[in-house]
């Protein structure tokens, strides 16, 4: 990982890829940019809009990346467009992410979109998504995580988040408790900052919710199908974009809760079919876990609620544990088979240091601890698979 815009920005302008001819919406957060960019692509493509999307990570294949029409982009238009960045960009370098961010853009170019949904992929200021200027920004959420690069505080992660915003274009806060950086660093670029809470609002109702702004109030909206409260302010922010570029993109109600209904994301509290309850969530970061432990006491079982646990050694493990811990009868913690992977007697230790009770086991790997939990799990039961991406996507591998 080499942060900067200076080698994306030279490759960009060689492909004529700095002014885009459709219109461009950037999304960063610590959480919920994937469902916030999910929702997005989804109420765009309700309303006839040819819609690309550019996120990340993976779970199972690099082409979940860049979606055209809701559809992966097939393995010879992807490489098409690496060997367009190959040949363009002579002796600069350029990072993984990068190539994968140039090689996206001159894919859709090359479609003829209407609007693309950019996820930014860490920070803001200095990811390569940011080479664009946005006609809408939006953070999702400013939580602690990947401290060794954005900082260890949230006024600095807010600041470098909110890197994406422009001149005298939207810029949007969906965290309803926001560091002061953000308005700060609105202010200072010009751009128009539309905060939840104060210019834009949600109010869940029985059965429905309701979106409200100044200019126009969308009432019995459907709950998004992707579960937890969290979801309604990834909505709302979703709406607000939609609302500042209603000029350019106009959608009805119709196309609004046809989307809402229709964007899922997997690993994003997806409960597969059958007893007992299994949920998979990619969280891995304190602020993301609450809200899973939060989501899953909204959601009780009368059983126990058991956890399997795959967690990079970079991340706050003992934080994310903690946070978990209200809601966990018996953890099966497994080694996690890749780069900067912690072991499960690395995690092990971090429980012990939250002073957790609860019964533990290790394992080897994710699926042998995974196998486990379900095999001493009765229908009353909750299985719960969280803590990476690469967690997650061992068992979404091993259950398709």
């Amino acid at each position: 990982m080499e942060l900067g815009l200076e080698r994306v920005r030279v490759v960009a302008e060689r492909m004529g890829l700095m002014q885009p001819s459709f219109c461009t919406i950037s999304v960063a957060g610590t959480n919920g940019k994937g469902s916030t960019v999910a929702m997005l692509e989804a109420i765009l493509d309700a309303a006839g809009y040819r819609v690309g999307t550019y996120t990340s990570p993976h779970m199972i294949s690099y082409n979940e990346r860049v979606r055209i029409g809701m559809q992966p982009a097939s393995d010879a238009r992807l490489c098409d467009a690496f060997e367009r960045v190959e040949r363009t960009r002579g002796d600069t370098p350029l990072t993984y992410f990068e190539f994968g961010t140039m090689a996206a853009l001159q894919l859709f170019r090359e479609e003829g979109l209407d609007v693309a949904v950019l996820e930014v992929g860490l920070g803001g200021r200095l990811d390569a998504v940011n080479v664009l200027d946005a006609d809408v920004a939006m953070v999702t959420s400013v939580g602690i995580d990947h401290t060794r690069w954005l900082g260890d505080d949230r006024e600095r992660i807010g600041r470098e988040k909110a890197g994406i915003f422009r001149g005298g274009r939207p810029a949007i806060c969906v965290d309803p408790d926001p560091p002061a950086s953000i308005l700060q660093s609105a202010n200072a670029v010009g751009a128009q900052l539309l905060q939840v809470g104060r210019d834009f609002s949600v109010e869940a109702q029985a059965g429905s919710w309701c979106w409200r702004s100044p200019q126009r109030v969308r009432a019995s909206l459907p709950h998004p199908v992707m579960r937890g409260a969290h979801q309604l302010r990834n909505a709302a922010g979703a709406l607000m974009a939609l609302e500042a570029l209603a000029a350019r993109l106009p959608v009805t109600q119709a196309d609004i809760r046809s989307g809402l209904l229709a964007a899922v994301l997997p690993g994003r509290f997806q409960t597969l079919p059958g007893l007992p309850v299994r949920v998979l969530d990619v969280a891995h970061n304190p602020q993301a876990a609450s809200v899973l432990a939060e989501t899953l006491k909204q959601q009780p079982v009368t059983g126990r609620t058991d956890a399997v646990i795959g967690m990079l050694q970079d991340k706050p493990v003992a934080e994310v544990m903690a946070a978990m811990a209200g809601v966990v009868d018996r953890w099966y913690l497994a080694t996690l088979a890749a780069e900067r992977g912690a072991t499960a007697a690395q995690l092990h230790a971090a429980l012990e240091a939250t002073g957790s009770v609860a019964p533990a086991a290790r394992y080897d790997d994710v699926p042998s601890a995974y196998r486990a939990a379900c095999a001493a799990a009765c229908e009353r039961d909750r299985v719960v698979v969280f803590g990476s991406f690469y967690t997650v996507s061992d068992i979404i591998s091993l259950e398709k």
